[in-house]
């Protein structure tokens, strides 16, 4: 089950069920298995429920799952008692009634923990196959095994790094080290999948057991590190310890060998400290182990960890050090990467380790750079910083410091609640990093705004305390992806969507932050652009993590009820204004990448800088030009900071369309244009749809309208199953959507993707859909023009014009030749260096070449994926899967008509287009 918060110093937590080895006398379904109430049922599946002791309700529940999804597994004897362990523990899991641990459940049908969770998503063929909770749960254990993963792996190097013997005395010891360290990890940690707060924590763990290791069993670094205060007394001072005064009690902590630990492992002494100050001298506390100078039992470790594992039915931790198969399996990580790594072709003692980017040293590294760049800069306001707001009408000074203030106490106390009591030192080190950014990025902005305008009094920006709030959040998120590692880098998309329930208080992805500083995400939308222009130090993987937090923003929390996006929107459309948003004419324009903060913050308003009106929507009568320019309409103000967002989004929307139809469609692109003028219609006109929604919802439901009236059989299961492939979506999306906002009675109602569009989207857009069955359907919406990344990389590949998948990118390291690539990037062609035979360039050819055939071949066999089964459908409530949709000769021709009808209307209009911009 996910980790609940807990107090620090406890083992459990207090909802978790009792394990098989503690059943609980409260529940009557804890009664043992009846084999006779399960005759119909296969043997071995009942012998598994035995072997596992499950009740006779899991049992019953677990084999009706089963059947509902047996259609779609691969008859193999193997693969079925493997599925029948999945659907026991998804079942399980959903009734929150297990009596096995996760570990339990692998070895009776040899499974590894990554085969358990790419067959939990096997199973998952229908839109209510895998429920929200369990899909919670799998989602917190697969990212807490790959972080004890990663642990491990570098504890395994470590240790030699450190231990001088192969003996079987050392490898107790690091088994009981180990074992010491998931015990901690365990009672200590209320964050146990944070991957640099354990690995400070094992740091301490280490310690712990080095300074009490005999000297002969450690590497020389390590005993010189060692402080002689830690030495065990002499010979001579035990003879003469009655007559000597009481030595005083051990040190808790050796500096000095911590230190070294830290410098051996990249990683922060200071931080390291707190940790070791806070959460384990607590640890050591509650097992009598503090004042102690012997190794802990490991027996004793052993059995306390054992009831801890239990109780959390989780995976056994223990089992790495076995290389046991159920953690590891046939494909695990080798533990001596950096030893295999392809050496210079050099003389022996000029040969460089490339080190592998592992999480942990990827994580460390990260850190270390922002720690770096951010050295010269202070915790208080520069020089420069205090002339800028000396300039100022109106003095942001003691604005500027109490707003720190207080937003520093709001984000320790948050960060407390969400990682513990105790790690409010680590909170303050990453509000202080945070803060020093913070000052960094507005100089740097403030001197760009000066060469920009020519003023230094920038009064009402530094005085918008909306801006401060976002500036100081969008450097904090910066921080916090730095020390969240690959997880938080994603840009939190699980608690982004339609979900029913708050996210956990533990997960400090985006966008926890904003509900930190109770910041509106449109607000904070409006710096993000301006902060990485302002700041090009900041690496490419938190580049992208900001871009993903703008398309998160873009897609649903932007759109939260209550939003000032609607107010700007009713602002615009309102009074009888024509305005819009945006209009369609400047999507086949480039995005001019030209906006500042203070562009955004302070004018929210532009004038208006044309006398027509907009052309004229998708979906509404044609109007002639003559009356267009006898009846000018004068335009009212322009939300500055709304069109860039409106021009924003079309073009993510267009983007996401764009690459389902490519998976989906690629036999009709035809229909792309008109899927997207829905799209672009719905976005500018029936905005409300948005509301507490995501915009793939609104996607995936023009996609299917489109098909529906053009007669193409695609159903909303397979743009789901493709949907499910796309980067960054999450299930919740198509699971969980709002059919109908919450009364003072009842609360939201929710539903899938399916009712969402019977009951509410086309219900709102029929007639607008209808009207691509005419003979003459609406007007078509220019493409938008998409720009790469606004975002630019220094050192980002650039694509070969007119080739798939060719790209050239600048050498980043002068020693990196081709010669000490890792075996995949030597492939890659360095420009000025010899490559080698030309053998080399025809293998690239003949990857490239078959790429392009594979590619082709599969759009010419149906490149569509498998359709989810049992997913009901139909506009006039009849079943989609029963496959009564049989399209006769008529309709082929019909629709050949309609392909080339749709040519030559769009060649019409683009050339309508070029020539009204060859005019301008």
């Amino acid at each position: 089950m996910p980790p609940k918060k807990r107090s620090s110093g406890t083992t459990q937590n207090k909802e978790v069920k009792p394990s098989v080895k503690s059943p609980s006398p409260d529940k009557k379904d804890n009664a043992e298995l009846s084999i006779k109430k399960h005759k119909e049922k296969d043997e071995d599946f009942v012998g598994l429920c035995m072997t596992l002791q499950v009740t006779d309700l899991v049992c019953d529940q677990a084999w009706t799952f089963w059947k509902s999804v047996q259609k779609s597994i691969e008859d193999n004897p193997d693969t079925q008692r493997r599925m029948w362990g999945v659907c026991l523990y998804v079942t399980s899991t959903d009734m929150d009634v297990a009596s096995f641990t996760l570990t339990q459940m692998q070895k009776a049908v040899e499974l590894n923990v990554k085969q358990f969770l790419s067959l939990v998503r096997k199973l998952d063929v229908n839109m209510d196959t895998i429920s929200s909770r369990v899909h919670s749960v799998l989602t917190h254990l697969e990212k807490r095994y790959d972080v004890t993963l990663a642990l491990y792996q570098r504890f395994e190097k470590t240790c030699m790094k450190i231990f001088s013997a192969d003996s079987v005395k050392e490898k107790e010891m690091q088994h009981t080290c180990w074992t010491m360290f998931l015990l901690a990890k365990g009672r200590a940690l209320q964050m146990e999948d944070d991957l640099v707060i354990a690995f400070q924590l094992l740091l301490c763990v280490l310690e712990f057991f080095i300074k009490r290791c005999p000297a002969g069993a450690l590497q020389p670094l390590y005993q010189s590190s060692i402080s002689k205060a830690q030495s065990p007394p002499t010979r001579t001072s035990r003879r003469n310890q009655s007559k000597a005064k009481p030595r005083p009690p051990e040190p808790e902590l050796d500096v000095q060998l911590l230190e070294t630990l830290c410098e051996e492992n990249d990683c922060n002494p200071e931080e390291v400290k707190n940790v070791y100050k806070n959460s384990f001298c607590a640890f050591l506390e509650s097992m009598d182990l503090s004042r102690s100078q012997d190794l802990p039992q490991a027996s004793e470790l052993s059995r306390q960890y054992e009831e801890m594992h239990l109780r959390a039915r989780d995976f056994d931790g223990r089992l790495f050090l076995d290389g046991d198969q159920t953690l590891l399996g046939p494909t695990s990580y080798p533990s001596q990467v950096a030893e295999r790594t392809p050496k210079k072709n050099q003389p022996e003692e000029e040969a460089v380790l490339i080190p592998p980017q592992t999480p942990i040293r990827a994580a460390m590294s990260s850190i270390q750079q922002l720690r770096l760049d951010l050295t010269s800069t202070g915790d208080q306001p520069s020089a420069n910083l205090v002339i800028y707001f000396k300039n100022c009408t109106v003095d942001p000074t003691d604005g500027v410091l109490r707003r720190v203030e207080t937003l520093g106490q709001m984000f320790g106390q948050r960060f407390c609640s969400a990682a513990g009591p105790r790690m409010a030192d680590t909170g303050r080190q990453r509000f202080t990093l945070g803060v020093r950014q913070y000052y960094k990025v507005m100089e740097s902005m403030l001197k760009s705004e000066e060469k920009r305008l020519s003023v230094q009094n920038f009064s009402k920006l530094l005085n918008d305390s909306t801006f401060h709030t976002s500036l100081l959040a969008c450097a904090l998120q910066v921080v916090m992806a730095t020390y969240g590692g690959p997880g938080v880098k994603t840009g939190g998309y699980t608690h982004a969507t339609c979900g029913n329930g708050e996210p956990a208080e533990s997960d400090l992805s985006f966008p926890w932050i904003l509900d930190v500083f109770e910041l509106a995400a449109f607000d904070f939308y409006k710096v993000i652009e301006s902060f990485i222009k302002a700041e090009p130090s900041l690496s490419k993987d938190i580049v992208k993590h900001l871009e993903i937090c703008e398309h998160l923003i873009m897609e649903t929390l932007a759109w939260r009820k209550g939003s000032l996006v609607f107010d700007l929107l009713k602002q615009a459309q309102g009074e009888g204004s024509a305005e819009q948003p945006e209009t369609p004419a400047t999507l086949n324009q480039p995005l001019q990448h030209n906006h500042t903060a203070a562009d955004l913050y302070l004018s929210p308003v532009r004038p208006g800088h044309r006398l027509l009106p907009p052309p004229q929507c998708p979906g509404t009568p044609p109007t002639s030009l003559g009356s267009l320019s006898q009846a000018p309409i004068p335009q009212h103000p322009r939300s500055n900071s709304l069109s860039l967002f409106y021009k924003k989004l079309y073009r993510l929307a267009y983007t996401r369309l764009n690459m389902l139809c490519s998976y989906l469609l690629s036999s009709n692109p035809d229909l792309e244009p008109f899927m997207w003028t829905l799209l672009q219609y719905t976005l500018q006109h029936q905005y409300e749809l948005m509301r507490d929604r995501h915009l793939d919802q609104l996607i995936m439901s023009a996609m299917y309208a489109i098909c529906k009236v053009k007669n193409v059989d695609l159903r909303f299961k397979t743009i789901v199953t493709a949907y499910k492939t796309m980067p960054n979506t999450n299930q919740e999306t198509f699971k969980h959507v709002l059919i109908t906002e919450g009364t003072e009675l009842r609360g939201p109602h929710h539903d899938s993707i399916i009712i969402f569009y019977n009951q509410v989207f086309m219900q709102k857009l029929k007639n607008n859909i209808m009207q691509y069955a005419s003979a003459r359907p609406p007007t078509l919406s220019p493409i938008p023009q998409i720009p790469r990344s606004p975002y630019k990389y220094p050192s980002s590949p650039l694509r070969v014009p007119g080739s798939n998948n060719v790209y050239i990118s600048p050498l980043k390291n002068p020693r990196m030749s081709p010669s000490i690539m890792t075996p995949r990037s030597r492939m890659l062609v360095s420009i000025g260096e010899s490559f080698g035979p030309s053998n080399r360039f025809q293998k690239i050819n003949q990857m490239v070449n078959s790429s392009d055939g594979s590619l082709k071949r599969s759009m010419e066999q149906g490149s569509a994926p498998k359709p989810l089964k049992r997913l009901r459908f139909d506009m006039d409530g009849q079943d989609e899967a029963d496959g009564s949709k049989a399209a006769g000769e008529s309709t082929l021709i019909q629709r050949l008509a309609e392909m080339s009808s749709t040519r030559s209307r769009m060649q019409e209009q683009k050339m309508k287009e070029d020539a009204e911009s060859g005019k301008q």
